[in-house]
C-alpha cells in the first residue's frame, strides 16, 4: 500500500517535475504539491479535482472536474507561497498576518495565477497546474516593508555559527575551476558587470530578501542597496546550482566580480557573509559601477 501511495504521489507531480528539471543548473526546491524555482522566480503547485456523480454529460463532468482542481490547485499555491522565505526571520505567511494589504495582495495574485497545465484522467479527474511569479506582483506587496537604510546603518552581530573558522584567508578562496578574482582596475570592457558569490557547501538557503555581510557585520548588500523597481521587476537576488552557468548570466555579465562565502547567517541561514577582503573589493566595484543598484547579483548554492 505504502509503495502504490507513493507511486500514486510521484504520478501526481510528474508535471511539476518535468518543468522543474527543465534547466539543470537551476535552482529548484520540490516539495508534496508542488514547486518553487528560485532561478525562474516561479512558484508551481498542482492539484486534483473529481467530477460530481451527477452530472449531466461528459463535458459538464469535465467542467466541474477542472473547476474543483484549480481551486485545489489554487489552495495548494497558497501553501507554498506562504513558506516562502522572505528575509532571514520572516515568511510570506508572516507579512499576511501582519499586513492586512499583504494578504489581499497576495489573494489578489493567487486569482490571476496561470493555468500551465490541464490533464484529464481516464477516471474522468482532473489535474490542473498553477504558476505565479514570485516577482513583480508579490514582491511589490511586501517591498519597503523590510527594514530600510536607516535601520540596516549599524554593524549587525553575527551568530556565532556564522563567524568564520578557522580565519579567511587574505583574499577570498576560490574553488578550483572557478574565475579567478579579477583586478580591481577596469578591463577594457569595462568595470564589473555584478556580483557573483558562491555560497556552495555552507547550507544556504534561498530568500526573496537576502543580505550580504562582511565578518564584523556590516552590510554589504541588501534591499536598502536596490532601486525599489529593479527589486520588483527582478528580485533581490538570481540563484543558480553551477558557478559556470551562473557566471553567463545575463544578470551579472559580462564580467563579474566572483567572491566566496565564508559562512551563512540568519535565523533562517538565508544571509551570507564573506571576509574583509572580498567586502572591500565589492565596496571599491561599486564606485566604478553600482551594479549593485541594479540587483546583478547571482548566489550559487547546493
Amino acid at each position: 500500500m505504502r509503495t502504490l501511495c507513493g507511486l500514486g504521489l510521484a504520478l501526481l507531480l510528474l508535471p511539476v517535475l518535468a518543468w522543474a528539471v527543465e534547466d539543470e543548473g537551476q535552482y529548484v526546491q520540490q516539495f508534496e504539491s508542488g514547486v518553487v524555482n528560485w532561478s525562474s522566480g516561479e512558484v508551481r503547485a498542482v492539484g486534483i479535482g473529481a467530477p460530481p456523480s451527477n452530472a449531466a454529460n461528459v463535458a459538464q463532468a469535465r467542467a466541474l472536474g477542472l473547476r474543483a482542481a484549480t481551486v485545489v490547485a489554487r489552495r495548494n499555491l497558497l501553501e507554498l507561497l506562504k513558506g516562502v522565505q522572505i528575509d532571514s526571520s520572516t515568511t510570506v505567511q508572516n507579512f499576511m498576518i501582519a499586513d492586512d494589504t499583504v494578504m489581499s495582495k497576495v489573494k489578489g495574485a493567487l486569482l490571476n495565477a496561470r493555468v500551465v497545465a490541464t490533464t484529464y484522467m481516464s477516471d474522468g479527474s482532473v489535474e490542473v497546474a498553477v504558476a505565479i511569479g514570485l516577482r513583480n506582483g508579490l514582491t511589490d506587496a511586501v517591498a519597503g516593508r523590510t527594514p530600510g537604510a536607516a535601520a540596516q546603518a549599524a554593524p549587525v552581530a553575527l551568530a556565532p555559527s556564522a563567524k568564520p573558522s578557522p580565519p579567511p584567508p587574505s583574499r577570498p578562496a576560490i574553488p578550483d575551476g572557478a574565475p579567478a578574482l579579477a583586478p580591481l582596475a577596469p578591463r577594457a570592457s569595462g568595470s564589473f558587470t555584478g556580483l557573483l558569490v558562491d555560497a556552495r557547501g555552507l547550507g544556504l538557503r534561498p530568500a526573496m530578501s537576502p543580505r550580504i555581510f562582511d565578518e564584523q557585520g556590516r552590510e554589504v548588500y541588501g534591499s536598502s542597496f536596490v532601486g525599489r523597481d529593479y527589486a520588483i521587476q527582478q528580485g533581490m537576488v538570481g540563484y543558480a546550482k553551477e558557478l559556470e552557468k551562473a557566471a553567463r548570466n545575463e544578470r551579472v555579465a559580462d564580467n563579474p566580480l566572483v567572491v566566496k562565502a565564508v559562512a551563512v547567517s540568519g535565523q533562517a541561514k538565508t544571509d551570507l557573509v564573506i571576509n574583509n577582503d572580498a567586502a572591500e573589493l565589492v565596496r571599491q566595484a561599486v564606485r566604478l559601477n553600482n551594479f549593485l543598484e541594479k540587483s546583478r547579483v547571482m548566489v550559487v548554492l547546493d
